[in-house]
């Protein structure tokens, strides 16, 4: 069932219009907004990319994993900072991840590290848009995102690699801190440059959740070919509805271009393309299989099949991270699921021929203390609580320069002692990668010019 709702925003000139297909439908992948956007006075259709250019799978762990059990293990320092883990010798001598991470151990080749990242913030909202955004900006007291995201800023910059499919995507649902998008948005880019969510009704989903992910409901429910969805939705019917909306909203500008607005929505949710990459059950299975059985690896999976068709910048959400107890029992299982993920991710692009144009980032907003607690009250079981002082990163493909670890934490994993980096210099490095000038500006809600980054300087040692 097809169904239109209109409103007005509680600032008098946001519109809202929302089609839905189903129980998701086409507002899953948030394109009312985005060509709703694009049709307003002022707005501006995001460029095409040219062919060849390189795309982002940006893999989110939420809440913030260890440095400690993932990149920056200590072996040598005291118990009660290098944890109950070991570690695992990489083909680079003097190189070691976490014994966690015996896969990703095995493809350093394939990769960097950053180990000196900090922004020195314990607070998740604080951290979570330093991190995406590469700016100081919101706050547990004032959430509202201030800047706009890395993801934002592609869409915006790069627009899509192709005609047909939307330039920047959220798996399934695109989010910071329980917030969506949170500060995977767009801020004052406006809503055209958020990401398309793929699956709102299925979102922030764990690592070892039952949800087996299938293709959007929105493919089935439009089911077939473009004439046979024409004709079960009844586009005169859905047309005659929009001239009815017309009543409901001022005369900002949209009205002229409304049935335009809607005909562009219906041509990219049934396009060939989009239904194609979408459609995970179309994916051999032995492909499937090497990402393993959890709803994070089927998403990473899916991100693989986004950029192939020709995304730009896709998000993949792994969330719960947030372990201040149970660092053995809940912390470490989800690392040795993201080490399966990312190493499947990284062999799936290369054996493709995608890893030398995708850029790949495994990151959370913050790192956790390097003295392990003795749990939280009630869960006496140890774990790491929130430290921005020092986060690992790892990048690979989009012709990062892979096998480098860049900087270095003191002997217990609390502070760098070398090549001290802010999360702006990632986001500039990704940026570069791109082909994006950093140093371009947007204005923000008061007519401010804001440059992309304040430094677009990216890290030498990666480009």
């Amino acid at each position: 069932m097809l169904t239109l709702q209109s409103g007005i925003g509680s600032c008098g000139l946001t519109r809202r219009a929302t089609l839905k297909a189903g129980f998701l439908g086409v507002a899953g992948l948030a394109l009312p907004d985005y060509l709703r956007a694009k049709a307003e006075p002022g707005g501006s259709h995001p460029p095409l990319a040219r062919s060849g250019q390189k795309s982002v799978i940006l893999i989110w762990l939420d809440g913030g994993p260890s440095q400690l059990e993932t990149f920056d293990p200590k072996p040598d320092a005291p118990a009660e900072f290098r944890g109950p883990f070991g570690v695992r010798k990489t083909r680079t001598p003097g190189v070691v991840v976490s014994e966690l991470m015996p896969n990703l151990a095995e493809r350093f080749s394939k990769y960097s590290i950053i180990r000196s990242l900090h922004h020195d913030n314990g607070d998740h909202f604080a951290a979570a848009h330093w991190m995406t955004t590469g700016r100081f900006g919101s706050t547990s007291v004032s959430q509202a995102q201030k800047y706009p995201s890395v993801g934002s800023i592609v869409s915006k910059v790069r627009g899509t690699n192709k005609p047909g499919l939307p330039a920047y995507v959220g798996l399934p649902s695109a989010e910071t801190v329980y917030l969506f998008p949170g500060y995977m948005g767009a801020a004052y880019l406006g809503g055209a440059y958020n990401p398309f969510d793929v699956d709102r009704e299925s979102k922030y989903l764990g690592a070892f959740g039952g949800t087996r992910v299938r293709s959007p409901k929105w493919l089935s429910n439009l089911g077939g070919t473009k004439e046979a969805v024409e004709n079960t939705v009844g586009k005169t019917s859905l047309l005659k509805q929009l001239d009815t909306m017309r009543r409901d909203i001022d005369q900002s500008g949209i009205m002229t271009t409304m049935d335009k607005y809607q005909q562009q929505a219906l041509e990219l949710v049934m396009g060939s393309e989009a239904r194609v990459a979408f459609d995970i059950d179309k994916e051999d299975p032995k492909s499937t299989d090497r990402y393993g059985p959890s709803p994070w690896g089927q998403y990473a999976m899916m991100a693989r099949r986004l950029v192939e068709a020709g995304v730009t910048f896709v998000s993949v959400d792994m969330p719960h991270w947030d372990d201040h107890s149970s660092l053995v029992q809940s912390h470490a299982p989800k690392i040795r699921v993201v080490d399966k993920i990312v190493s499947a991710l990284l062999d799936d692009l290369e054996d493709r021929g995608l890893l030398d144009s995708t850029v790949v980032c495994v990151m959370g907003e913050f790192g956790r203390t390097p003295r392990i607690n003795t749990g939280q009250p009630g869960i006496p079981i140890p774990g790491r609580d929130h430290w921005g002082n020092a986060i690992s990163v790892l990048l690979a493909g989009g012709g990062i320069t892979p096998g480098v670890v860049v900087g270095k934490t003191n002997e217990r994993a609390e502070h760098p002692v070398e090549r001290a980096l802010k999360p702006e210099a990632l986001l500039a490095t990704i940026y570069h990668q791109l082909g994006i000038d950093a140093n371009e500006t947007f204005k923000d809600h008061s007519g401010r010019p804001v440059p992309i980054v304040d430094d677009p300087t990216p890290i030498k040692e990666l480009v």
